[in-house]
């Protein structure tokens, strides 16, 4: 199993020391070859699992009462700063939904790219810029080395999303974080960005999908885990199953609210 999640709790604690659980016991796990939608409503704790697996988590405030979360065996939460940096980007790739909050404006697409690049593989700048502009390519972008001289603000939300992907793929990652990946894009794009992230997806390779939009669960997820108030309250490893008979109340009514909203 690639990713193994054990019992996990993420809590909160707040400047005058009031304690808020946001995620209680979950356990998931992921291998490689499948991509597993984490849905939910907003604040049902999907996205504090998340960023827990990297431990992106402001910390503090964030802090791991309990729990494992295991990467081909080694525990993530455990692992020593500067161990941890030699997983985040080149084994385990993150996908945010707010590409231009993420991505620096100061500097030119190609520098960050060249920089995430360079913070892991013994590569010179030059073959780290061409490796930069053939993933802008792959990600679909129309003049990929023009794309690669603009700073972030003189590309459109669709076209910093797939600035993004490349980021978070171009060093083939074992894992694929992609929280709430299509939330910012129109309907159009969205397709499209999702299509791509279903191409771009190797066999040896796996997805954790945050999302609360059922249907880019049923687009692209191979299992589904739903979340609510902190807690798992059900996983199914048959994604056409969960849609045709959900289990759970929270999760019938999740589908019913996906079904309206899509007539």
């Amino acid at each position: 199993m690639l990713l193994e999640i054990e019992n996990l709790d993420v809590s909160y604690r707040s400047e005058d020391g009031a304690v808020t659980s946001a995620v209680r016991s979950v356990s998931l796990s992921l291998d490689r070859g499948g991509v597993l939608g984490l849905v939910g409503e907003s604040g049902s704790g999907k996205s504090s699992v998340a960023m827990s697996v990297p431990r992106l988590l402001p910390s503090p405030p964030a802090f791991w009462p309990s729990g494992r979360i295991l990467l081909d065996g080694v525990d993530l939460l455990h692992l020593e700063v500067s161990k941890l940096r030699e997983y985040r980007g080149k084994r385990i790739g993150v996908i945010f939904q707010d590409p231009i909050g993420s991505l620096s404006p100061l500097h030119r697409i190609a520098d960050q790219l060249v920089e995430t690049v360079l913070l892991h593989d013994r590569v010179s700048s030059a073959a780290a810029k061409s490796m930069a502009i053939e993933w802008l390519g792959k990600v679909g972008l129309p003049d990929p080395a023009g794309c690669a001289r603009a700073y972030p603000h003189e590309l459109s939300g669709g076209m910093q999303q797939r600035v993004m992907i490349a980021m978070a793929l171009m060093l083939e990652p074992d894992l694929i974080i992609a929280d709430e990946p299509t939330t910012a894009l129109d309907v159009t794009i969205q397709k499209q960005v999702l299509e791509l992230m279903k191409e771009l997806h190797r066999a040896n390779s796996a997805v954790l999908l945050i999302t609360h939009d059922l249907g880019v669960v049923a687009n692209m997820a191979t299992e589904i885990a739903v979340m609510k108030d902190g807690v798992i309250v059900e996983k199914s490893s048959d994604v056409s199953q969960f849609f045709a008979a959900p289990k759970e109340e929270y999760s019938r009514a999740l589908v019913r609210e996906a079904r309206r909203m899509a007539i």
